[in-house]
């Protein structure tokens, strides 16, 4: 564990505020659900908590799914790193979703893109793969911003379009349902 230096008191109703500088580094946003644990020792650990993250094994399946199905990789993030990955792109595993998407996830944007267009945007914070076309959708949850589900393809002759927005938005609707149950 990392010490920081920085000492909060608990106010009468229990609470302490977790600095902005530690909620900056960790990506911890308003509203973001946390996981509370405690130790042997009685430390008690803060954890972001991610739905998307507890169906990981689920969102490969359907990653998998959808990738056989459109032909392009697929790839399914949570609000701040991919879970999945499937039909390419396997590097991304793990790595951070970059501020763009990020960005586009928090406006609930949908993306279809190619290189060289004005809404094109890297997926990953340091990205690991060349892809040409992208199409991206944010997962939504009961009204809250989950994660998103993105198809991207390197073949400069098949660009994405109508059928492959439509695929998107099932998958961001349907795993958007699953996490409700």
């Amino acid at each position: 564990m990392k010490a920081t230096g920085i000492v909060r008191r608990i106010d009468d109703l229990g609470r302490v505020v977790i600095p902005k500088e530690i909620r900056r580094t960790l990506h911890i946003r308003e509203s973001d659900p946390l996981e509370i644990y405690t130790d042997r020792e009685g430390q008690i650990i803060l954890k972001k908590y991610s739905p998307i993250g507890e169906m990981s094994t689920f969102a490969k399946q359907y990653a998998e799914s959808l990738a056989q199905v459109s032909g392009h990789a697929a790839v399914i993030a949570d609000r701040d790193q991919f879970i999945a990955a499937a039909g390419g792109y396997k590097q991304l595993v793990s790595k951070s979703v970059s501020r763009e998407l990020d960005e586009k996830m928090n406006n609930r944007e949908v993306v279809m893109a190619t290189k060289g267009d004005r809404d094109f945007i890297a997926v990953c914070e340091d990205e690991e793969g060349e892809y040409l076309h992208e199409a991206v959708a944010p997962i939504i949850c009961e009204g809250d911003i989950i994660g998103s589900v993105a198809l991207l393809d390197n073949d400069n002759r098949r660009r994405m379009g109508e059928v492959e927005q439509k695929l998107i938005l099932s998958a961001a609707g349907f795993l958007g349902r699953q996490m409700a149950q």
